[in-house]
């Protein structure tokens, strides 16, 4: 009798626990494709200032992607490489590829307020982390998902908790909280004006506002978005870095 019990009680909670990986699962999918080529606006703002730069990104499944800066004319030809779980930047004034380690992912990348972690996606939310259903609340009138991700013991990751609200809907990331390890609250990211790209609603715009920060935000606007382009995994190395084409 004890032994039925215990399994009543297991059975839902391990359902809820797939339930939400699941959610995060598709989201993190639909924003991803099998493949894609994005093009984006970023806007730093400061209390003082705002600079903007604009980007393509090539994406090949979770383990490939590549970042090219197309502006301002100093970042231009600026590019970032994942391929796996390795992190490559081309820097064309220099001349040099660095290979960025695993310290370097918490920091802030091109001087926006996301992190290379965020730019690059070394970690996989849905890998890296377990998931928690804790409800759902509605975010700017859609309803959605709440949900507590936690590190894995194993692994290499920056956050040391997060919180996804994902839309019941359509699976759009509409805020999420991340945590450093000692549970405060560094980073808030809002999905923001969906729009239909490549037959996707998604957001187009994502704010990540940081918590220690007064009047600091970047705005990351999405002006075009193709999913499932012809890409290899060739196109995706440090070679082809140095001299990809905004046309590829």
């Amino acid at each position: 009798m004890k032994k039925l019990l215990l399994l009543f009680f297991l059975v839902p909670m391990f359902t809820m626990a797939q339930d939400a990986k699941e959610i995060v699962q598709k989201a993190d999918q639909k924003m991803k494709g099998a493949s894609s080529k994005s093009t984006m606006r970023i806007d730093i703002v400061r209390p003082t200032y705002t600079r903007q730069m604009e980007m393509i990104t090539w994406t090949l499944g979770t383990d490939y992607s590549l970042v090219y800066i197309t502006t301002p004319k100093k970042d231009e030809g600026s590019t970032f490489l994942k391929r796996q779980k390795e992190i490559w930047n081309w820097i064309p004034n220099i001349e040099r590829v660095i290979k960025l380690p695993p310290s370097m992912m918490s920091q802030n990348w091109m001087g926006t307020d996301f992190t290379n972690d965020d730019m690059v996606k070394q970690s996989s939310i849905v890998v890296d982390y377990s998931h928690k259903l804790v409800g759902k609340e509605t975010i700017e009138g859609y309803e959605c998902y709440k949900i507590e991700l936690t590190p894995k013991p194993d692994a290499a990751v920056v956050w040391g908790k997060i919180y996804m609200w994902i839309d019941v809907k359509e699976s759009m990331q509409l805020k999420i909280e991340f945590y450093n390890e000692d549970d405060f609250l560094v980073n808030t990211m809002l999905g923001k004006s969906p729009k239909e790209f490549d037959g996707k609603i998604l957001p187009s715009v994502m704010e990540m506002i940081p918590e220690d920060k007064p009047g600091n935000k970047t705005i990351m606007t999405t002006l075009d978005l193709k999913f499932d382009i012809p890409v290899s995994e060739n196109f995706f190395s440090t070679r082809n870095m140095k001299s990809v084409s905004v046309t590829d």
